[in-house]
């Protein structure tokens, strides 16, 4: 497909989207469809300013290295843009859920900007760097180039297209409105088709690779690929009313329904926050220490016992609901279990360090990337914790469970994308250095004090809230009311927001730092010092 075509078909999609808002049922696909015609349309401009019909001109667009590296660029500014935008709006519902008053109802109330935050965070920042980083990795480690020519594009772009898409309807109030505030219908369609051709893209590449050997990294990058494309499929089965209206009905109903969304929902951080990072980490992480990975025989052995346990663990999310008993103590077995493989892969990550270890007080991209995987050590022994009954019956529904999530989200997930992207950046753009090294550190400093002051509060105000909650009198009557229980979370929300704050201030640093190096302009800064030599050796 040349530029050309991809302009009409683009310009198609256009005028079937604005068809689709002038004969809708209902005024909220309407206006869904319109803001989707708006895009296309910009999207058609947009093409129609790169067609070029001259071959040597084409053959110019060839990146030198020979690789597909164009899309990756794309894909880390989207990545840097969209991870500000998730932990703006992250910081804003925190702050709503401190002072009410800042709900603006009906389109920025804490109902509708919640899935924003989280969509956002999880699949735009997150989607858009596991999508990046994997073109990237799977070059490099199959010396090939990406399958299906302009099929990246097509990939980048329709999955932005799904972002606008997605988030836009949460605002106007278009969702299935279970669990995870799923999009309608028709974005969950073309997510399909979009998850369909980066399947193809990147199986294509590693089927023709000169590398007879495939690296560990894309191992965990395909059960991503390959396992939510399975857990979307199933978990949006839904019978539209109307293919001119924006409501449908899922397929499943009851106990399961809830079975089926918390099989999703904790396979999509079994498998996107945690499989598809773990395939940035086995890249990265040695390619900045300079370094081989610690053991290969273990990544094998990581890799295989994750993927098989992790999607037996999410009934652990319905202890003390109508789900059988048997089924709650399957999943509750099965994240106990799943600690021993998540420790395996912390280990090796870090003992990659081994004869570095100085790297860590030198390089600050290299100290993200531990503190990442520090943070997914605590996170996979916390969250096997509270997968034992005893525990989750204090820990259930309470901010514990959110502290938990954020520890793993901010500090994993999160850490271990910023090294990618200070890693790529100088690369991508062929500049010597990142912009600011110092800024770097900043950037650190702010994000993990962020990270432990919005965790750390709230596992307390959790165990308060879950202590308030089972507290009875000498007569047996709850001794606070819910209203009460609330009331208590106050400062516990005010400073979650402080420590979003700080999150999000070291995201604007990154994104400054990333902007200047892009340009080409290197900050005049001292260097950072040299490994400690004590005074006796240095006199020798």
């Amino acid at each position: 497909m040349n530029y050309s075509t991809e302009t009409i078909v683009v310009a198609a999609a256009a005028f079937l989207a604005l068809l689709g808002a002038g004969y809708a049922h209902d005024h909220l696909f309407a206006v869904h469809m319109a803001i989707l015609c708006f895009c296309l349309v910009a999207g058609t401009v947009l093409l129609l300013r790169r067609v070029d019909f001259s071959p040597a001109a084409r053959h110019a667009k060839v990146d030198t290295s020979g690789y597909f590296d164009e899309v990756i660029r794309y894909g880390l500014i989207a990545t840097v843009f969209w991870g500000v935008v998730g932990f703006l709006v992250g910081v804003v519902v925190a702050a709503q859920l401190a002072c009410p008053d800042l709900n603006i109802a009906p389109w920025f109330n804490f109902g509708r900007l919640r899935p924003v935050h989280t969509s956002a965070v999880i699949f735009a920042f997150g989607g858009n760097a596991l999508i990046m980083t994997s073109f990237y990795v799977v070059q490099r480690t199959c010396r090939a180039r990406l399958f299906g020519g302009s099929l990246a594009w097509f990939v980048f772009w329709g999955y932005q297209l799904f972002i606008i898409m997605a988030a836009t309807g949460y605002l106007l109030g278009i969702s299935q409105g279970r669990e995870y505030a799923e999009p309608e219908w028709y974005v969950d369609l073309w997510l399909t088709v979009v998850w369909v051709a980066y399947l193809a893209v990147y199986l294509g590449t590693i089927l023709k690779r000169k590398e007879p050997h495939i690296y560990v990294a894309n191992w965990f990058y395909l059960a991503f690929i390959v396992t939510i494309a399975m857990l979307h499929v199933v978990n949006n089965l839904a019978v539209p009313v109307s293919f001119l209206g924006s409501k449908s009905y899922s397929v499943f109903s009851g106990v399961q329904d809830a079975l089926t969304q918390w099989w999703y929902g904790h396979n999509a951080v079994g498998f996107f926050l945690t499989a598809g990072f773990l395939g940035m980490m086995y890249y990265f992480v040695p390619k900045q220490a300079n370094r081989p990975v610690y053991s290969y025989r273990l990544s094998i052995i990581h890799f295989w016992a994750l993927i098989f346990m992790y999607i037996w663990a999410g009934p652990h999310h319905l202890h003390y609901t109508a789900l059988p008993d048997w089924a709650q103590t399957l999943g509750m077995v099965f994240s106990i279990m799943l600690w021993m493989p998540s420790w395996g892969g912390m280990i090796n990550g870090l003992m990659t360090l081994s004869g570095a270890w100085d790297k860590i007080r030198t390089d600050p991209i290299i100290r993200m990337m531990v503190i990442a995987i520090a943070f997914y050590g605590m996170s996979t022994f916390e969250g096997p914790m509270m997968s034992v009954k005893t525990v989750n019956s204090l820990s259930h529904y309470t901010e514990w469970t959110i502290g938990h999530v954020h520890s793993g989200a901010l500090g994993w997930v999160g850490m271990i994308t910023f090294g990618a992207i200070y890693y790529l950046t100088p690369k991508l753009w062929g500049r010597e250095r990142l912009y600011s090294l110092r800024m770097v550190n900043w950037h650190f400093w702010l994000a993990t004090l962020g990270i432990v002051i919005y965790a750390a509060v709230l596992w307390v105000a959790g165990i308060q809230q879950g202590l308030m909650w089972r507290e009875y009198n000498s007569q047996g009557f709850l001794v606070y009311s819910f209203a009460e229980t609330v009331a208590a979370m106050f400062p516990y929300y005010v400073l979650r927001t402080v420590g979003g704050a700080l999150y999000l201030a070291g995201g604007l640093v990154m994104a400054w730092n990333v902007f200047m190096t892009i340009k080409g302009h290197q900050r005049a800064e001292a260097a950072i010092p040299t490994a400690y030599v004590p005074q006796a050796q240095a006199a020798e």
